[in-house]
């Protein structure tokens, strides 16, 4: 089971996470700063963070990036823990370690900092994010990561990766689209945008062909859902007995929000939380995950 990382560090980014030195050690170069912990390792001795959120490296992107090694060298250490055999595990900087390997370096400077697996996870997720190194999907994989392995909110993930609230809300949302249209999206046939669109209508994968088929730009694609049949509502619901009106209430009273109950009998139902604002859906989010 993974260690949680300390609450305390929660909402305050990557610096927050493994200190002011080894963050600018990260992002100007080790010439810059000394940090504590850097050293050069053969790059046989390193190895890959299982749990990196980022799981899909473009052939084009590693070797642009493997040619500027063979150029000019890498500019930015790795940040590695040490195993128990000896070797190193990546906390931050796997694209690079992959580029080193096809530049055919045999040596890389890494930055070792001694780490439990919940905060390896959390700076991989915080860092990956903090520079756009995912896809939407993996994006939004890590933003749930986060909220389930660490217990953030929407508004602490807003704060410690730089984002707006409602991104964050919406990028979330790409979750609930069919396994076939997040298939696009982890390919880069459809950009969060388009994936946007399509999450709150009828037939999302048909539509999501359409745009890939013809092109369109998130502009067009979204007068593409406009054009769509509204989804369709259900018939007049059955009065509701004294008991299910009871039921809703209490809970809506103890909940401090609407809640609805649409009981089919034998084939059983579900219960709706209706919520106005972000905050009152972190909550909700907070309750039923504890």
């Amino acid at each position: 089971m993974m260690t949680q990382a300390p609450k305390r560090r929660l909402g305050r980014g990557l610096a927050a996470l493994i200190g002011d030195d080894a963050t600018e050690a990260m992002e100007t170069g080790p010439a810059t700063v000394e940090a504590r912990g850097l050293k050069t390792v053969p790059i046989e001795h390193i190895h890959p963070n299982p749990h990196n959120p980022r799981r899909h490296f473009a052939a084009a992107e590693l070797e642009d990036l493997a040619n500027s090694i063979r150029e000019k060298g890498l500019l930015q250490p790795l940040m590695v823990r040490p195993r128990s055999d000896g070797d190193f595990e990546i906390v931050a900087g796997e694209r690079r370690w992959r580029a080193a390997q096809i530049a055919g370096v045999h040596e890389l400077q890494v930055l070792v900092k001694e780490l439990s697996d919940g905060e390896t996870l959390e700076i991989a997720l915080i860092e990956n994010i903090q520079r756009a190194d995912l896809n939407p999907l993996e994006e939004a994989r890590a933003y749930r990561q986060l909220m389930e392995e660490f217990q953030y909110t929407q508004a602490q993930l807003a704060q410690s990766v730089g984002k707006s609230r409602s991104h964050i809300a919406n990028t979330l949302r790409l979750q609930t689209l069919p396994p076939a249209v997040l298939e696009l999206i982890e390919k880069g046939e459809l950009t969060a945008g388009h994936a946007r669109a399509l999450v709150a209508t009828e037939s999302p994968e048909v539509l999501a062909q359409k745009i890939v088929a013809l092109g369109l730009s998130v502009r067009e694609a979204e007068g593409l859902v406009k054009d769509q049949p509204e989804k369709r509502k259900a018939g007049p619901r059955a009065e509701k007995d004294a008991d299910t009106r009871a039921f809703e209430k209490n809970l809506s009273d103890a909940l401090g929000l609407h809640v609805t109950v649409h009981d089919r009998g034998g084939k059983g139902g579900t219960l709706s939380i209706s919520y106005k604002t972000l905050d009152q859906l972190d909550d909700i989010a907070r309750k039923l995950t504890r």
